[in-house]
């Protein structure tokens, strides 16, 4: 599967939206992938998920003990992977603002992956390496449906994806004349508009 694959899977469910977008990482995009319209289709999410299965076991040799997904994003794309590589998956999610494995404890050295679904700068896969050697696992790399960074985004470890669809992003102080007069708009947030 390559990027050309995975963009016509993303079209197909309507995952391509065009705008003024504001990022989880406050970026401001003209485009957004809505990724929550392809994972609602099980279908779409194993086609893309066996494929990222077969990417990891290209890249990165020896067992994987568990797949790890930053929630919330992460955890759809986390546990169908981990079907496809025939292991547990576990997650971290925030407890007062820190990524922290919860609900789950694992043993001291175990050879854990994380998966993403999107890479836009690398902060959720770096903070789920911190929360991880936290537990002293080991923490073989990290692997994502989409990196929207085209591999500039910095992750703290290696990182293969399945596609690398590079989309501008724009700090709010720096974005485009023609992209400031759109409305912004925060996905998933219950109001459409928010302030500039």
């Amino acid at each position: 599967m390559n990027t050309d694959d995975v963009i016509a899977i993303f079209r197909d469910a309507g995952a391509i939206l065009e705008g003024h977008f504001i990022l989880t990482s406050g970026l401001r995009s003209p485009i957004f992938l809505q990724k929550a319209r392809v994972f609602m289709h099980a279908d779409k999410t194993e086609v893309l998920c066996r494929a990222l299965a077969e990417r990891i076991r290209e890249q990165f040799s020896g067992n994987i003990d568990y797949v790890v997904g930053p929630a919330i994003g992460g955890l759809i794309p986390a546990y169908e992977t981990s079907r496809h590589l025939r292991v547990p998956a576990i997650w971290v999610e925030r407890d007062h603002g820190e990524f922290r494995l919860k609900r789950f404890e694992i043993k001291e050295g175990a050879r854990i992956l994380i998966v993403e679904d999107i890479v836009t700068t690398g902060l959720s896969i770096r903070e789920t390496v911190t929360a991880m050697l936290k537990v002293n696992a080991e923490v073989l790399g990290a692997a994502c449906i989409i990196d929207r960074s085209a591999g500039k985004a910095d992750v703290g470890v290696p990182l293969v994806s399945l596609a690398q669809y590079e989309v501008p992003a724009y700090p709010p102080d720096l974005m485009p004349a023609e992209l400031a007069k759109i409305p912004p708009v925060k996905p998933g947030s219950r109001s459409a508009a928010v302030s500039r």
